[in-house]
């Protein structure tokens, strides 16, 4: 029986962990479709340019925890170049043709936002190859919760508004949150999972910091607050009609996922729930999302 060879690039691009670069370019152009904003070209451009600066982030993730020797103890998914399917130069290649092909249709959507679009676009690159490369990398300092709450939450959802409606307003920047926490919760289960390889290695995540209960804590003050804002856009008249129930049709999978995450060990056992947290993020975001549009 001859069994299939994965495909290193794939493996490394961790497709599960995608929907943190899909779910608030949903979110951003709901906000816009709202306002009978909506250009379809836009919105594909942006989710390419979301996915591919996503990918880009974890080849350069990839390679550089590798180079920095933080990848010897694993308990999450493969990583090729620890592995050898692909040797550092390859994934240093392939990060920057990633990060190329994201700059390249950011052009077209430079074309359209101007230079916040530009801002954000730079930004985004520099910041998710800091995330573990330079002389002060992020996630080696304890601020890649923030980096992933502002990114993948606020910058994401906001500038995705903007494409479409050509304005930044409160509305879409509370209406990032919950994207935003998401994605920190996401970030961290990882730590967690990982924390005391990268304790050993040096890598001094937030996890490392402030230790496995207040880190099981922030996981569930994230997935709390995310369900709080809905309400909090209610209140304010923002969010009008019965679209804000939308989204706690998700909340019993949100506790069940703060259950196990309590339960769970610092191990493989985190791989699950690390996958399913992407996956609310992304069934939030469209109910979310539905929510805004359907009133």
């Amino acid at each position: 029986m001859v069994v299939a060879r994965p495909n290193p690039w794939l493996l490394a691009a961790r497709p599960r962990t995608l929907p943190a670069s899909i779910a608030p370019v949903i979110v951003g152009t709901a906000l816009g479709l709202r306002e009978g904003e909506f250009n379809p070209l836009i919105f594909l451009a942006t989710l390419a340019t979301a996915v591919l600066l996503q990918v880009g982030a974890n080849y350069a993730n990839d390679v550089f925890d590798y180079l920095k020797g933080a990848d010897r103890v694993r308990h999450g998914p493969l990583r090729v170049t620890q592995s050898g399917l692909l040797t550092p130069r390859q994934m240093l290649a392939g990060t920057a043709v990633v990060f190329g092909a994201a700059a390249l249709i950011g052009v077209y959507l430079v074309s359209i936002g101007g230079w916040p679009i530009l801002l954000i676009g730079v930004l985004s690159i520099i910041c998710a190859v800091a995330y573990t490369a330079g002389p002060f990398p992020l996630a080696y300092r304890g601020l890649g919760d923030l980096f992933a709450f502002i990114f993948f939450g606020v910058v994401a959802v906001m500038g995705t508004y903007f494409l479409q409606a050509g304005r930044f307003t409160l509305a879409s920047f509370v209406a990032s949150l919950p994207n935003a926490m998401f994605a920190t919760a996401t970030i961290v289960v990882n730590n967690l999972r990982d924390m005391d390889a990268d304790r050993e290695s040096g890598k001094r995540t937030l996890a490392v910091r402030i230790g496995d209960r207040a880190t099981r804590i922030e996981y569930t003050l994230m997935l709390a607050g995310a369900y709080l804002i809905p309400l909090i856009l209610r209140a304010v008249g923002a969010l009008q009609g019965w679209g804000w129930l939308l989204p706690w049709a998700s909340a019993p999978a949100a506790f069940m996922l703060a259950r196990d995450l309590w339960r769970a060990q610092r191990s493989a056992a985190l791989n699950p729930i690390l996958a399913r947290t992407t996956q609310l993020n992304l069934i939030f975001s469209l109910l979310f999302a539905a929510g805004w549009v359907l009133r």
